[in-house]
Parts: C-alpha cells; structure tokens; sequence
C-alpha cells in the first residue's frame, strides 16, 4: 500500500537524489568509485549536496586523471567508501535515485556497498539518458554534454561528480517541466513509465476504429486536439508543439489515469493546425472558455510574467514590481521571467535617479526623508514643480527602454564622488550596480516600450515557419489566427502606417485575455522571438522588406 501511494505522489512532491561517480574504469566488476557527488531535489529545486573524494585502494589510470582531474595524491588520504557508506544512505533516504545513464552509476552503487557488505537502499529510480531519448528524438545526441550544450544550462566543474550531478539535477528539474506540460505527466509512476519504450495496451488496439484513423490523420505540425464522445460533444481540448506524437502519447503505457479516461471515453479526434506553440496556447484557452469540455474541469494556469510599473495615476509617479497587466492609465514596462530580474531593475531605477520610493501614507506627510539628503530622491512631498520631476521620469523610461548609458555616467560620477570621500563600500555598491547594467540586465525584457503603447510586429519561428503577431498600442493581431472569422491583422498595420490607428478597433477582454497569454510564453520563449518597432519603419513596405531578411 505504501509503495503504490508512492508511486501515485505528485512530482513536485516527490524527492530526488541525483547520483554521479568518477571511477578507476568504465566496469563496474573490476573497477572502484574514487569520488561520489550527491544532489537532492525537493518541490523541483535544488536544496541540498553532498560530495567527497573517495580513496580506491587501487591505483588511478593515468587517462582517468586526465579526464577528471583527479591523482593518486588526491585520495591518498580521502575516506574509503565504507568509511562513508551510512552518510551516503542517510542523504539518500527515501528519495528517488536519479542519474543520467542510471545503469553505469548504479552498478557503481551497487557493488560499493556489496564490498562494504551493506544492503543497497532498494528505492525507486530513474535515467535521464532513457527519457531524454523519448523526449527529444530530435536531438542528434542525448548524452548529458550534448544536452546542457542545447539548453544552454550551467555546468560547473565537467568530468567532477559533483557537478556532473548539479547539472544533471538542473536537467531532472526541466525535463520533468516539459512532461507535465507536453504530456500531463505529473506522478512518479507516470515518469518512471515514460522511460521505457511505448508499447500500445491490448485494450486501447480494440478501440473504434474511427478514433485510431483520426490519429493516423494528425500532423507533426503545432495546434489543438479536441477529443469527441459517440455524441459529437468535445470532452477534452489540449495543445501540442506537435500534435501527432503529443496525441500518441495517450496510447503509450506511459499516459496518466486521466488520458485513460478521455480515451475509454472518446470515439472520434479533430485537430486545427496552427502556425506555432503560441497560437495553439491562444487557441486552447479560448477553446476550452468557450465549450467548457468535461475533462478540463480545472482552469489551466499559465506561468507568470512580471511587469515594472510606472503608476501616473499619481502626480510624481514610481516604480512597483507586478504580475498584473491590465489598461488602467499607468504603463507597463516588462514582460520580465520572472519577480527577482524587475526587482533588481527597480533597484537599479532607484540607485540611479531620483524618483520617489515612498508609500503613499509617507509621501503625504509632506516632509522629506534622509533619501534627499543623499541625493537619491527630488522629494516632491516639499511641493516642488512638477515639470522637474517628470523630466528625471523621462530619464528613466529611456532607462527601461534600453538607453543606458546616461545611466552608466550617473553612476561612475557619484562612484568617483564616493571614493574621493572615502566611502569605498558605498562606492563599490554603485560599481556593481554599473556592472549589473553593463551586463544588460533590463533586456532582459522582451519589448522597449512599455506593453501598453507598444507599437510591434513580432515574429515566432517555428522551424522553416513563422507565426506574425501586430501590437498596436497594446491592441494584440494574429495573423491567420484559426479561430478569427476576420482576420485584422493587415488592417490594422495598414492603418497604423496611413496614420489611422484611430480606426483599430478598441480593445476587449478577449484581445487582453491573448495578450496576457502571449507575452508570458514569449518571456519564457524569447529565443525564438524576433522583435520589429514600427516606427523604425517609415512604410509598410520597408517593414515587409525587413521581414524577408
């Protein structure tokens, strides 16, 4: 009963212990361990490590110390691994063992504690390697350089156990956020069985006839799936990068108890192409609002994006950090991936010019804070001209659209100013804040204009393909959107350059339902963005000749 509530436990509640040795040899029978790196994941983060170099008792090959690093010297006087054995089974615990081609450093684990004569923790475990290999069959090599080469994550110390492991962990960690959200895999056993080779169930072989064709019909190609009952009525919609292998999925013995059920349920499948993965998440949101299907009882979350705001709702406007985006009179710079890059550009705002930092209930006490006496604010609470005030705001939205250089000598005056005074810590405070703007963290943004009255055409690739969309002071157009009777997309640019934006239709709920969508994948995507101003263009037809380049 136990291990099957194991099995049945969420993902994002489940612990891992990654694994990762060097060794004396590539086999396990006559070679040892002669360093062990350890990393525990819990709620999809990294939280804690263990590591150690491990003395052998035999000699090191000269071509593994090469490779690693690591002498003879090294472990002279390193622990041997029975020494260490109980630490290693202690941080293990219950958690679930996680390596990248699991069958090389099990058998590692394995027959280090049969020479300690100890009994192998007996806990659930899974590869990398294998799921990789399922999960991007489009990758030339899965080996775990190959893969933190083209996700461009973060490698410490190659060919080292422990950051052979930390890396590992990092791809654990992505890989199960790409199955929840490509294949609804959200439980241990559902990850443990995705690893193996699909094998259709028997049962699923005898299902209609109709549905199996309906598959066969699917392209690779993105778009949205939409799964019918006997009586025509869409029972579950979901969206795919591509449709016909997310589609397979629900066959494999792999797919969770809830593609069981949409499929026992199921008698016939239609699909709608889409020109990217943006428009299938537009189309789907939209979708399943409007038909409300059975199997999708619970409202999709989308991840969140984070906006600097510039609230001119108020007489001397500043600067807030939110996940909030609506047209309510204040702009909106962003979107950002996430709170701690606003934040620190908000920080950055406010080391640099002086605009106003405080709340509301101190501002309207009318008296001025030690921030004046530092030059770090114009302190409007002493009834100053608001044309003074304004003019520093303009300094910083050319900040927040990317212009940093008066920003940057701002900075080097008052770093220069500090250290003539001999407060280096405060000077050496401004010269990480320059090294933070040097280092470009405010395009860390997708646009440089705030969301609200951006005027751009933004391409997605998508392989050979491109999907178009037009924001005209935050009015979101798609071209050949599937879901759209009447595409406005051409009307809209073409207005926008006949100088006509007055006759792009007004904003709705739905057109900013799309753009909060839009702009929280493309902060996640922006890889795959490409982003045009409008008024780096003087017509249409110089925009449509930039777009061909």
């Amino acid at each position: 009963m136990y291990d099957t509530l194991k099995k049945e436990k969420e993902l994002k509640d489940t612990s891992f212990v990654v694994i990762d040795f060097e060794t004396t040899g590539t086999a396990s029978g006559n070679s040892r361990v002669i360093e062990i790196g350890l990393v525990l994941v819990e709620n999809l983060k990294i939280k804690n490590t263990f590591h150690t170099l491990i003395n052998p008792g035999s000699f090191i090959p000269p071509f593994i110390t090469n490779l690693t690093g690591i002498t003879n010297e090294d472990v002279e006087y390193s622990p041997c691994f029975e020494d260490i054995i109980h630490k290693i089974t202690e941080f293990i615990g219950d958690s679930v063992i996680a390596a990248h081609n699991l069958p090389f450093d099990y058998a590692f684990l394995k027959k280090e504690y049969e020479f300690a004569r100890e009994d192998l923790p007996a806990n659930d475990s899974i590869c990398t390697l294998k799921i990789a290999r399922k999960l991007y069959p489009g990758l030339k090599s899965k080996s775990l350089g190959a893969l933190v080469k083209h996700f461009r994550l973060r490698h410490k110390d190659v060919h080292r156990a422990l950051g052979d492991a930390t890396v590992t962990a990092k791809l654990l960690i992505k890989i199960i956020g790409e199955l929840k959200e490509e294949f609804n895999i959200s439980t241990l056993e559902e990850l443990s069985s995705f690893q193996y080779p699909s094998a259709l169930k028997r049962g699923y072989k005898l299902i209609k006839k109709k549905l199996a064709h309906d598959v066969e019909l699917l392209p690779a190609s993105p778009g949205v799936y939409l799964f019918k009952d006997r009586f025509n009525e869409i029972i579950y919609i979901g969206k795919a990068k591509a449709l016909k292998s997310r589609v397979n999925n629900y066959f494999t013995s792999a797919s969770g108890s809830k593609s069981k059920k949409i499929i026992r349920k199921a008698s016939s499948l239609e699909h709608i192409k889409t020109n990217s993965e943006l428009s299938a998440l537009l189309a789907e949101a939209e979708m399943i609002k409007i038909n409300n299907p059975v199997f999708n009882s619970q409202l999709k979350k989308y991840s969140q994006a984070y906006f600097v705001k510039v609230n001119l709702n108020h007489n001397f406007p500043d600067l807030s950090v939110t996940s909030v985006f609506d047209f309510d009179g204040n702009d909106y710079f962003g979107p950002f991936l996430n709170s701690d890059i606003a934040k620190t550009l908000v920080e950055i705002t406010d080391r640099t010019f002086m605009l106003r930092e405080c709340s509301e209930k101190e501002f309207n006490k009318k008296k001025k804070c030690y921030l004046k006496d530092i030059k770090r604010c114009l302190a409007p609470c002493e009834e100053m001209e608001q044309t003074e005030y304004m003019d520093e705001l303009e300094n910083v939205y050319k900040f927040l659209s990317g212009g940093n250089q008066d920003a940057v000598n701002r900075l080097l005056t008052k770093m220069k100013f500090l250290s003539e005074e001999k407060k280096y810590e405060e000077a050496a405070q401004i010269r990480d804040t320059v090294n933070l703007i040097l280092n470009q963290l405010n395009r860390a943004s997708i646009l440089a204009e705030p969301v609200n009255k951006a005027n751009v055409l933004i391409e997605v690739r998508n392989g050979s393909e491109k999907e178009k969309l037009l924001l005209v002071d935050g009015k979101l157009f798609i071209k050949d959107f599937p879901l759209d009777e009447n595409s406005l997309f051409n009307s809209a640019l073409e207005d926008y350059f006949n100088g006509s934006k007055q006759l792009i239709p007004e904003l709705n709920k739905k057109h900013l339902e799309r753009l909060k969508i839009s702009l929280s994948w493309l902060v996640k995507n922006r890889s795959q963005v490409n982003i045009l101003y409008l008024t780096d263009y003087v017509s249409e037809r110089e925009l449509t000749a930039a777009m061909r380049k």
